[in-house]
């Protein structure tokens, strides 16, 4: 089947598969919200009602809101999974098309990239052909190509959001993009994402973080969080929470952006429970690589970081320090 055939089929089988999950079950709606059990309100998860009605997207009138995945090589599974299986189980039953997001991948080619565990995936599209998204989703990946980068800087100048995900937070970085801005990623990446970027604010702590049409994502699952959260700002909290109810999704991180709160206090440096200087995790110093700068012993999560570490001691020592 050709490219440009892929939208129509996809939207035709949406329907189909919705129709038939209608007839077969009919409890896909929830309960009505007064037969839920409630909870009582907080000042934060009215802070985060607040900036949904604040904050909205307007969908198109009619169509579908194309929703571009970009994979490369190394791309973690959960990081665009998640977010893919929130974007197709939205249902809008007053709309034409009661499945809004039409969803595809991009590569920097056609050719077949390895995700993470080895899936082997191939690319709908290259980023040479691929339709204008009004939705960018950014995985933790491999390095981006300079082809690569540009794109992601052309797309996201009239995408509603362009939203990265754990590490993707790096790639998304290194486009320029969030120069100045707020952001957050993997608990075990905040240094280095402070580090190699010391011009964006690091947010510890945070489920997600909105700085205007971008949006980044802690580790993994939180971007499940936040894709319910772009399609709270499209279409409402309830369109938001029935999606989360029919995934059997409990989590409600995407309510509260401040959720990850645990991971907000970096690990305890001691010298029984040493802590890798470019990740903030604790190691093991019986097994750790390590390296000895002005007379001190560090030990590192990984050969790639003492790496890092050996060709510039002073920059993650002193970032270290500022987280």
């Amino acid at each position: 089947m050709k490219k440009r055939g892929c939208f129509k089929s996809a939207a035709a089988f949406s329907l189909i598969a919705a129709c038939l999950l209608l007839s077969a079950c009919n409890s896909t709606a929830p309960p009505d919200s007064a037969e839920l059990p409630k909870k009582e309100p907080t000042k934060k998860a009215d802070e985060a009602k607040a900036a949904a009605i604040s904050n909205p997207l307007t969908p198109p009138a009619q169509g579908s809101i194309p929703v571009a995945f970009l994979i490369s090589e190394g791309a973690v599974m959960i990081d665009f999974a998640g977010p893919w299986e929130v974007f197709q189980d939205v249902h809008i039953p007053n709309r034409t098309n009661m499945m809004p997001f039409q969803l595809y991948t991009v590569g920097p080619t056609t050719k077949p990239i390895h995700a993470s565990g080895g899936m082997k995936i191939i690319p709908d599209y290259s980023i040479a052909n691929a339709p204008i998204p009004k939705v960018l989703v950014i995985p933790a990946q491999s390095d981006l190509s300079p082809a690569t980068k540009e794109w992601v800087r052309t797309v996201a100048k009239n995408a509603d959001v362009t939203m990265s995900v754990c590490t993707g937070a790096f790639a998304l970085a290194s486009t320029g993009l969030l120069s100045g801005k707020a952001a957050t990623t993997h608990h075990s990446s905040y240094t280095s994402l402070a580090t190699q970027f010391p011009d964006i604010q690091v947010k510890r702590g945070a489920r997600f973080v909105e700085a205007g049409n971008l949006a980044t994502a802690g580790g993994l699952s939180s971007g499940i969080d936040l894709a319910l959260r772009v399609v709270e700002r499209y279409f409402g909290r309830e369109a938001a929470r029935q999606t989360a109810f029919d995934m059997e999704y409990q989590g409600e991180g995407w309510m509260n952006p401040d959720s990850n709160a645990v991971y907000a206090r970096a690990f305890a440096q001691a010298e029984e429970h040493p802590v890798c200087p470019v990740c903030g995790m604790g190691v093991d110093p019986a097994t750790a690589p390590k390296s000895v700068y002005r007379g001190k012993t560090y030990y590192f999560m990984s050969d790639e970081h003492k790496q890092q570490f050996d060709a510039n001691p002073e920059l993650y020592l002193k970032g270290a320090k500022k987280q």
